[in-house]
């Protein structure tokens, strides 16, 4: 399934699990897997917490000063720290299906990971049974 996000900020984190949650629930899927897959070279997917707002914005906050959006870079489009954080977090996530649900830790969500924003975006669930 495709699903598109528009993202507001320059970098952001965006709680998408209620949409990997409905992809599992429209294929009916009682156990397997679902991939989380992202296409693109400037934002990225993790699982982390999503009970406290803080955790995210202490990742943004840690990244930038690890990976500064200016900085000795060759690539021209002013956008290489993107591509830094992106390739550090990468472009996909896998989640057990158990029982029809996504077997996640009581605090995680699955976050969409903009780090070159504000744009439209897209990401796929495929949801596999077995």
């Amino acid at each position: 399934m495709e699903f598109t996000v528009k993202t507001s900020k320059r970098e952001e984190f965006i709680d998408i699990t209620y949409y990997v949650k409905e992809a599992v629930k429209s294929k009916n899927v009682k156990d397997g897997i679902a991939v989380v897959f992202v296409p693109h070279t400037t934002a990225a997917v993790t699982i982390n917490e999503n009970a406290d707002p803080d955790v995210v914005y202490d990742m943004i906050n840690t990244l930038d000063r690890l990976i500064p959006q200016r900085g000795n870079y060759m690539h021209i489009e002013g956008n290489s720290d993107a591509h830094l954080k992106a390739s550090m977090f990468g472009s996909s996530v896998t989640v057990i299906i158990e029982n029809g649900t996504l077997k996640l830790g009581t605090w995680q969500g699955i976050y969409f990971c903009e780090f070159d924003g504000p744009r439209s975006r897209k990401f796929y669930v495929k949801v596999i049974e077995g």
